[in-house]
């Protein structure tokens, strides 16, 4: 049965949770680490968000000040968004995305922004192209997401 929880209900789960992010996107565990212990300890409501089959990971995002581009000024950035492959198709991420949403809402925050080279992906749980943004050490722009 799948579960969706923030970092928060299960704070136990950090340095699985960093380990996991760390093989997926190859990301210093120490980089997500520090995010999300400034989550637990309150100093930003910037979270995390995972859905679990039993105690497997087989989804998360996380939520950022900036996912390594040039435009400063779009924050926070959804980052990090990964599914297992045996587990897409099912609504994990929309789920996530959703619940992400909707948290830093009741915190306050929005709208929220994302960067990816995927298109049609996003628009379908209400996210809006915004405009082109250089990745940090990218050749190539990429595209920029917005939620109000």
């Amino acid at each position: 049965m799948l579960t969706y929880i923030t970092l928060r209900e299960r704070p136990e789960l950090e340095q699985a949770v960093a380990e996991w992010f760390h093989s997926k996107w190859g990301v210093p565990e120490g980089a997500y680490l520090e995010c999300m212990d400034e989550y637990l300890s309150g100093k930003t409501e910037y979270g995390w968000y995972l859905c679990l089959d039993g105690t497997e990971i087989v989804g998360g995002l996380g939520v950022i000040e900036n996912d390594f581009h040039d435009r400063k000024d779009l924050y926070p950035n959804v980052c990090a968004v990964y599914t297992e492959e045996d587990y897409r198709k099912q609504g994990i991420a929309g789920a996530l995305l959703n619940m992400a949403v909707e948290d830093l809402r009741a915190h306050g925050v929005s709208p929220v922004y994302l960067v990816t080279d995927h298109t049609g992906f996003y628009e379908r749980y209400g996210w809006e192209f915004l405009c082109m943004v250089q990745g940090d050490g990218e050749p190539d722009m990429t595209r920029m997401y917005i939620h109000r």
